[in-house]
């Protein structure tokens, strides 16, 4: 019994030290990945899954092992912030594949990449005829960034001189969780007045709402619980 307590709070430990690791390196540990943030969290992972189980290590070694492995990747990343070529040397250059048409294959064999990869994310980037390709690069992270040739870009209203809508704000949360959140409402000088008497308009009660927010263009969206959906869909046919 002894031992599954001293596991219960190492456990707890390694979720501790597992999220203070991710809050000192940053949102970018757990976004898209390059070399150096692969290493990282699959070492910090590999330690702290040690220290939750492995009762014959003393826990200050994992500790100790921890602490150098995020020190060691907050160096690096804080070199590479300051250093254009350590940070080429960390994360690597992006590559091109494709070039006006073009399928490079010197640079596809020094990325170790297929044709089949490379049409697999060609796909997901809405694109099926190579030849519409100005420029396909393989960025650090793994991600493939695609221009095409603009012929076969989007139009915009830039494009046809149409006018545009100026937005200058982000949406602006009012109400989550039938709650108002009254932080958002201080930070941009909207009052709880004026909320309720929106609501109340559309005939709604601030505990009635999901969500409720305040686009850039001045609309406000609100989703309720009751849906008054007779029939909803909870799969894909």
């Amino acid at each position: 019994m002894a031992e599954h307590i001293e596991v219960i709070l190492r456990s707890l430990m390694a979720f501790t030290i597992l999220l203070m690791g991710a809050r000192i390196l940053g949102k970018q540990l757990i976004s898209q990945m390059n070399t150096i943030d692969f290493i990282a969290a699959v070492s910090l992972g590999s330690i702290t899954a040690n220290l939750a189980f492995n009762t014959t290590i003393d826990i200050h070694h994992f500790l100790l092992a921890f602490f150098i492995f995020v020190f060691v990747s907050f160096i690096t990343a804080y070199i590479s912030m300051k250093n254009r070529k350590a940070r080429r040397l960390f994360a690597g250059d992006p590559i091109v594949l494709v070039q006006n048409g073009k399928i490079l294959e010197g640079n596809m064999r020094k990325m170790r990449y297929t044709i089949d990869y490379l049409n697999q994310q060609m796909r997901e980037k809405d694109v099926f005829n190579i030849e519409e390709v100005l420029f396909a690069i393989i960025e650090p992270n793994g991600n493939l960034t695609v221009l095409k040739k603009p012929q076969y870009r989007h139009v915009t209203k830039q494009d046809l001189n149409l006018p545009a809508p100026s937005e200058t704000k982000l949406p602006i949360e009012l109400i989550m969780d039938g709650e108002i959140i009254e932080e958002n409402l201080i930070e941009n000088n909207l009052s709880n007045h004026w909320l309720i008497d929106v609501l109340k308009k559309r005939k709604y009660k601030p505990e009635e709402v999901a969500y409720a927010v305040l686009a850039a263009n001045g609309n406000v969206y609100i989703d309720t619980y009751r849906d008054h959906i007779t029939s909803p869909i909870d799969r894909e046919w």
